[in-house]
């Protein structure tokens, strides 16, 4: 009787009949329903008289989030809501010059709506996302949606401990186009969560990443703030430098880059690489030579851009790619026109290997980096006085 007792309770629980129901996953929204959700609490940001971006808020009583660059160097910050209601920003927040984030604050005279943060390290490649902005600062409320492209480490601990960064930072790569004006709006997961704030590397080119929204959260809990005059002292000139710049340190960084690099590549595609890295080169240099940075990482960038949109290989896309976003990440156009170099270098010493193991059919000369007639690799020139 006890062990028919036993079999019954068993039988009961195997069947759950008192078990609570799991609650249904929930549903993947659309665009649409992101859009409807968020918009409200997304705001359109004009700092000085020219810059005009995006921002979203975090908190109901005035913290807003956007991109440094957005704001750097003005002491003047506007905020315009969804209704139209505007704000002066009174405080800059929070500031982290290397993730290009800033938090700052109005006073509103209601509760605003916000928005949530999600997780950034459980986005993967291939995740869905949405993002709203205001292209080009016209257009508001712009929608774009994609996917995340890569999940790209760009500073971890080894490039700490030789100083190469200051801090961690990972980057999410996506394929949803960021216009200037949509820098510092939120990256949606399928959950309307907020995973990212956008930012614009380059205008017109098919490289547009976010920085994953959890460095938000150790921003916003900073107790430090700053009034908008010393911010504007402080972040005077942030982004590329076109003054003279002499006294920066460069440092090589060329990637080494394995074979497969060129998989998926045909002979004329590879020969085509490295014709027009050499063009870019014999272009280029003189102009650095003549102390004329800029020009030379324009010319380099044009170059970059090109291929990492269009390349036939994979792995070639990823290397220019890479150059890209280290450049990106630069204060001064001359570390930036050293850093596509790397890029070339790089490209070049592995095509000159590719060449050495396919004969037959390889391109005939292709010339290690450093016997190329622009500077060598290792002797960095300086400008002409």
């Amino acid at each position: 009787m006890r062990r028919l007792r036993v079999v019954v309770v068993l039988a009961l629980t195997a069947c759950g009949s008192n078990a609570p129901k799991q609650a249904a996953a929930p549903r993947p929204l659309t665009p649409k329903d992101i859009v409807q959700r968020s918009s409200p609490a997304i705001v359109r940001i004009e700092a000085g008289t020219e810059k005009v971006g995006t921002g979203f808020i975090l908190d109901k009583l005035g913290l807003i989030a956007t991109n440094l660059h957005v704001i750097a160097g003005e002491s003047t910050i506007k905020v315009r809501l969804y209704d139209g209601t505007q704000y002066t920003v009174l405080q800059v927040a929070g500031l982290d010059p290397e993730r290009d984030l800033a938090v700052l604050r109005i006073k509103p005279n209601k509760e605003l709506p916000i928005l949530k943060l999600g997780d950034s390290d459980a986005m993967t490649a291939g995740d869905q996302i949405v993002t709203i902005g205001n292209p080009l600062g016209v257009f508001d409320y712009s929608v774009t949606e994609g996917l995340i492209s890569q999940v790209r480490p760009v500073c971890g601990r080894a490039d700490i401990a030789a100083q190469r960064c200051k801090q961690e930072l990972t980057v999410l790569q996506i394929s949803a186009a960021i216009s200037p004006g949509s820098s510092g709006g939120p990256l949606f997961n399928q959950s309307g969560e907020v995973v990212g704030v956008t930012t614009a590397i380059t205008a017109g080119q098919n490289l547009n990443f976010a920085v994953p929204g959890n460095y938000l959260k150790a921003l916003i809990t900073q107790r430090s703030t700053l009034s908008l005059a010393e911010f504007a002292k402080i972040t005077q000139g942030d982004g590329p430098s076109a003054r003279p710049d002499d006294d920066v340190r460069i440092e090589r960084r060329v990637p080494r880059h394995e074979l497969t690099v060129f998989d998926g590549c045909k002979l004329a595609d590879i020969e085509d690489i490295v014709e027009q890295i050499g063009r870019a080169i014999e272009n280029g240099a003189p102009l650095y030579n003549e102390g004329k940075h800029e020009a030379c990482y324009r010319i380099y960038e044009g170059t970059s851009v090109r291929y990492e949109h269009d390349a036939a290989c994979l792995g070639v896309r990823a290397a220019f790619g890479d150059g890209l976003l280290r450049a990106s990440g630069l204060k001064s156009y001359k570390e930036k026109a050293w850093a596509m170099r790397d890029t070339f270098d790089g490209l070049l010493r592995v095509a000159h290997a590719w060449s050495e193991k396919h004969p037959p059919g390889a391109p005939p000369q292709i010339a290690p980096p450093g016997k190329s007639k622009p500077p060598k690799p290792n002797n960095p020139p300086k400008p002409k006085t």
